[in-house]
């Protein structure tokens, strides 16, 4: 049974780490929400490590640069694993070959910067869609637009046998009142084809792992009693909380804010029904982080 708390110092009391995802929780893609940003400080304040968990297709510091840009506090937040690190280290292993096509926009070229912890890091050169071994996909070239016009490039790909490297499994996020695509759909697309996709962010272990990482880099090794997933995605943050055998608390009024009826708080019989379809059950459920 999930319960509905007003704020997260309600339930923080037993956990020392918070991996927290981003959009939609902590900023709606423009800027932060101050609650989002007083709670995380509030909670670091009180002895608490915040590991902000993001399905952002960049590495650590283009994420870090697009944070200070919004003015998010530092003293929020210890340190970020991103999806786009997890999969950087993947493609860099050779897990799309190493002639890839990408598919992206252009500020999410920063992905094929070089990455100095991998040992014997296979060279990755950029190609046409013809001429390639996988396909690098950071998200559409244009969020706006319908993700199915990509078919007749995915179908190519599929028939050539390409593996599609997704660097971020959302679906969809919200970019203040705009509704964006995200590489994860492209790769739902993709697979439903019969094509193979390969994913490194939440709900994936990847992620998690680096996440770990970050951690431990800290000196903290938590038991997973301790650690508490914060996020707005059933299926990404809830989902792969669930998989890592940690607490979550659902932020409903992000992606799932019609659906659960969120205007300050969910409706718990709106709640209980989304939760009983999407067949997904989180600790807690918050309309907020605050």
């Amino acid at each position: 049974m999930t319960r509905i708390v007003e704020t997260l110092a309600e339930i923080s009391q037993p956990y020392d780490v918070l991996l927290c995802d981003l959009w939609g929780c902590v900023h709606d893609g423009i800027r932060p929400f101050p609650a989002a940003v007083a709670a995380l400080q509030k909670f670091r304040a009180g002895g608490g490590t915040v590991i902000l968990v993001t399905n952002a297709p960049r590495q650590r510091s283009a994420v870090q640069a697009q944070l200070d840009r919004m003015d998010l506090p530092r003293d929020s937040y210890d340190d970020i694993a991103s999806s786009g690190d997890a999969a950087r280290a993947a493609m860099y292993r050779g897990a799309a070959g190493e002639k890839v096509w990408f598919m992206g926009e252009p500020h999410d070229e920063v992905f094929f910067e070089p990455m100095q912890l991998i040992e014997n890091p296979v060279e990755i050169t950029r190609v046409p869609l013809d001429e390639a071994e996988g396909i690098i996909c950071t998200g559409p070239f244009d969020p706006l637009a319908n993700p199915a016009d990509l078919r007749p490039h995915l179908l190519y790909a599929k028939q050539k046998g390409l593996k599609l490297l997704c660097a971020n499994p959302d679906l969809v996020v919200d970019r203040g009142e705009v509704r964006e695509w995200c590489a994860g759909e492209i790769a739902r697309i993709y697979t439903e084809m019969g094509g193979e996709s390969l994913y490194f962010g939440k709900p994936h272990p990847a992620i998690y792992d680096l996440a770990r990482a970050r951690l431990a880099a800290l000196g903290i090794a938590p038991d997973n009693s301790r650690i508490l997933a914060v996020g707005d995605g059933i299926h990404t943050d809830i989902q792969g909380a669930l998989g890592e055998d940690i607490d979550s608390l659902f932020v409903t009024g992000g992606l799932a804010a019609d659906e659960t009826k969120t205007s300050q708080q969910p409706d718990p019989a709106a709640l209980d029904a989304f939760i009983q379809r999407e067949m997904v059950t989180p600790t807690y459920a918050s309309g907020f982080l605050r």
